[in-house]
């Protein structure tokens, strides 16, 4: 099974990049990583907030965990965690299995993140 890996980026015109690389005629023959982008540093830190980075980090690698178990490794809330696994299910960032559990697929996550004057 190939690794799989996450680029979360910030940019304002998040399909650019997709249409500046199909204008150079890229094709993939390969996998090429995953992208999720949002258009703000304010919808970013908005969404993933420390203790959902601290679900993530605390799956990646981990195999599949119950919510439960989840909750008593980060020291929460069973209700609070729920909640905050059903933000990053929806953002993509983990993936609930078949058996109710859930689980970070990617093997590696890197953030990109610029910040510019605005011209």
């Amino acid at each position: 099974m190939e690794k799989r890996t996450l680029t979360v980026t910030i940019e304002r015109d998040g399909w650019a990049a997709l249409r500046e690389a199909a204008r150079r005629g890229f094709t993939a023959p390969r996998y090429c990583g995953e992208r999720l982008n949002f258009e703000t540093p304010e919808l970013f830190f908005g969404r993933l907030t420390e203790r959902r980075w601290a679900i993530v980090s605390a799956l990646l690698g981990q195999g599949e965990l119950g919510l439960r178990e989840l909750a008593r490794r980060l020291g929460r809330d069973v209700r609070r965690v729920h909640e905050d696994v059903t933000t990053l299910t929806e953002l993509g960032l983990i993936e609930r299995t078949d058996r109710g559990g859930v689980v970070c697929p990617y093997d590696d996550i890197h953030v990109d993140m610029h910040i510019r004057h605005a011209a």
